[in-house]
């Protein structure tokens, strides 16, 4: 196994073997699955607006959308075998004692996975008619028959990608991210291959098919992989021998106690989505469309930036963990709380200033007109005001899963997802029948003007008011947890000066971009796709460069390292590192 004190810094400059595809810095391990995700999102960004085009937020994408959910939750049912924030920690701790044994304990998983993951799918099958009613209770008949359907056919999904998640936390487990950062682009990929090849034929059957297409392509890219690590996958005639061996496996029974808290964690989360799905059903035709397409947005740099540093760290924290080494391991923490935090907190602000352009300019095209466009900016913008809560909550929660502590991330989330449903119920009943003067209030705040069907905004709310309280209630935890677990003597410390300055210059930036979009709208016009983007990109550019040139002038480590690797790629300029910099030390 790699050193760690040789490779725990996660801004180690040499961090790709490209011998073996082993990465060994956080920064580098991010920075490929982040690049990656970024491929991904714009795929991502590119099948909404192929489904927006078509449909408009209708109640067809409503459906369609909606048939997502009990595969969905499935899915995260199955983490409880499937789980690599779980299976890591087991894996790399039964390598490090005998490889042998780890292979074969990864063959027993996928084969008691395999079989149980197809069973409780064919169940649900069966079962589908009843799931419905309670995810879409507002449906008629007619919808839900068609969703029953979909439903099905997308069963097939979540046992894929359960096997998938195996694969992958074998591979990860030798730090070898490459593969992963690519399952995401093959997934999305599918989906549009389904979207473009399939509907025309199938209608939205075809695109359930695309969703199998895409889950498909996600676990076949890592077999390859998975066998050239010396893991193998078992053969049926040794099922018998193979569950009852797994069952009396200590690795076993310790990966079933580490993942079923986390799996309910994240089913709470699932949870709250399908709470709120059911609610947006019963709104006016098109809001679970308008709901999924603003999260799809946010969530561009929550994964590209949360979850890669997260699952870039998670490895490295975990070894750390297991070597007892408390400075490094709240080094390792600090350090990726700060690159999150510098690369959303502008995002967010920006992402808020300019969300009318930023639908326009993703989603306004054919079928998706002026009102879809006024009530979807409307929601991003609110799910914009969590994109650093949303980006953080991934680490912080692997911060404790790295510590072995599953149950304190499962209360939070637990607490979190009550104050998101319950919240629902009342903001959709604020605007739906509050007092005329909060609503007309609300209408003018959120710009959406005499609108119909702005109550879908409170749902956004509600999604938002959890994911705040759950970050802000893991981090305090996690600080105590710390404190306890390496005996009392070691305090997590993080950049809080770092992060003020961040927060006032990205609020500055937002400032610029706001009056960069009042100059060029006299300038252009708005009722084409070119003007649009010029004043969404020159607003954006305006903010960014205000960001980026500050933070700059007050020495950002993150900015400098960003320069220098401009001048020594671009400008082709050998740059000193900041300790042989005589300047560096006036």
């Amino acid at each position: 196994m790699h050193s760690v004190e040789a490779n725990y810094s996660p801004y180690v400059s040499n961090g790709v073997n490209f011998l073996n595809g082993a990465i060994y810095s956080i920064n580098a391990a991010a920075l490929l699955i982040g690049a990656a995700g970024l491929l991904s999102r714009f795929l991502g960004v590119l099948r909404d607006r192929l489904l927006a085009s078509e449909f408009g937020a209708s109640r067809d994408l409503d459906i369609y959308y909606a048939a997502f959910q009990i595969p969905d939750f499935l899915y995260t049912v199955f983490l409880l075998g499937a789980a690599s924030a779980a299976i890591i920690p087991v894996l790399l701790e039964l390598k490090a004692r005998d490889e042998e044994r780890a292979r074969q304990f990864m063959a027993r998983l996928i084969m008691v996975f395999s079989i149980g993951s197809v069973a409780v799918s064919v169940a649900a099958f069966f079962l589908m008619p009843f799931l419905v009613g309670a995810i879409a209770p507002g449906f008629s008949a007619a919808d839900r028959d068609l969703l029953i359907t979909l439903s099905r056919i997308m069963l097939v999904s979540p046992v894929l990608l359960g096997v998938s998640n195996i694969l992958s936390a074998a591979i990860q487990s030798a730090r070898i991210f490459l593969i992963y950062a690519v399952t995401g682009i093959v997934y999305n990929l599918g989906i549009i291959i389904g979207i473009i090849f399939l509907l025309p034929s199938f209608g939205l059957a075809g695109l359930a098919a695309g969703v199998i297409l895409g889950a498909l392509l996600h676990v076949s890219i890592q077999i390859a992989p998975f066998y050239r690590l010396g893991f193998r996958f078992p053969g049926l005639a040794n099922f018998s021998s193979f569950r009852l061996a797994l069952l009396r496996d200590d690795s076993f029974r310790k990966l079933a106690a580490l993942s079923l808290p986390r799996i309910l964690a994240l089913s709470l989360r699932q949870i709250t989505f399908v709470a709120l799905v059911a609610i947006a059903s019963t709104l006016v035709s098109g809001s679970i469309a308008v709901l999924q397409f603003s999260y799809n947005l946010q969530y561009i740099p929550v994964g590209i930036f949360g979850l890669s540093f997260a699952v870039a760290a998670f490895p490295q924290l975990t070894e750390l963990w297991i070597s007892r080494d408390a400075r490094r391991w709240g080094e390792t923490v600090a350090a990726a709380s700060r690159t999150i935090f510098f690369w959303v907190a502008p995002l967010s602000v920006l992402f808020y200033v300019l969300r009318a352009q930023i639908v326009r300019i993703f989603l306004g095209a054919g079928k998706f007109d002026w009102t879809d466009t006024i009530l979807t900016a409307a929601v991003f913008g609110v799910f914009s005001v969590a994109i650093v809560a949303e980006a953080l909550i991934p680490l912080f929660v692997r911060s404790f899963y790295a510590l072995e502590n599953t149950r304190k991330p499962f209360i939070i989330a637990f607490f979190a997802a009550c104050i998101s449903i319950f919240s629902a119920f009342g903001l959709v009943a604020l605007f739906e029948y509050g007092p005329a003067a909060v609503v007309d209030f609300l209408r003018h705040f959120l710009k959406v003007g005499d609108t119909e069907g702005i109550t879908v905004i409170g749902l956004s709310w509600a999604f938002a008011i959890g994911g705040i309280v759950q970050v802000t209630f893991l981090f305090f935890a996690l600080r105590k947890e710390v404190a306890a677990r390496f005996g009392g003597w070691y305090q997590l410390r993080m950049p809080w000066d770092e992060f003020f300055r961040i927060s006032w210059v990205s609020l500055l930036a937002g400032v610029v971009a706001f009056g960069t979009l009042r100059t060029v709208n006299l300038a252009v016009t708005l009722d084409t796709f070119a003007g649009v983007f010029t004043q969404g990109a020159l607003s954006f550019l305006a903010g960014a460069v205000t960001y980026a040139g500050v933070l700059y002038l007050f020495g950002n480590k993150e900015v400098e390292e960003l320069v220098g690797t401009i001048n020594r790629r671009l400008f082709r300029r050998d740059v000193l590192p900041r300790e042989f910099d005589d300047s560096s030390r006036e």
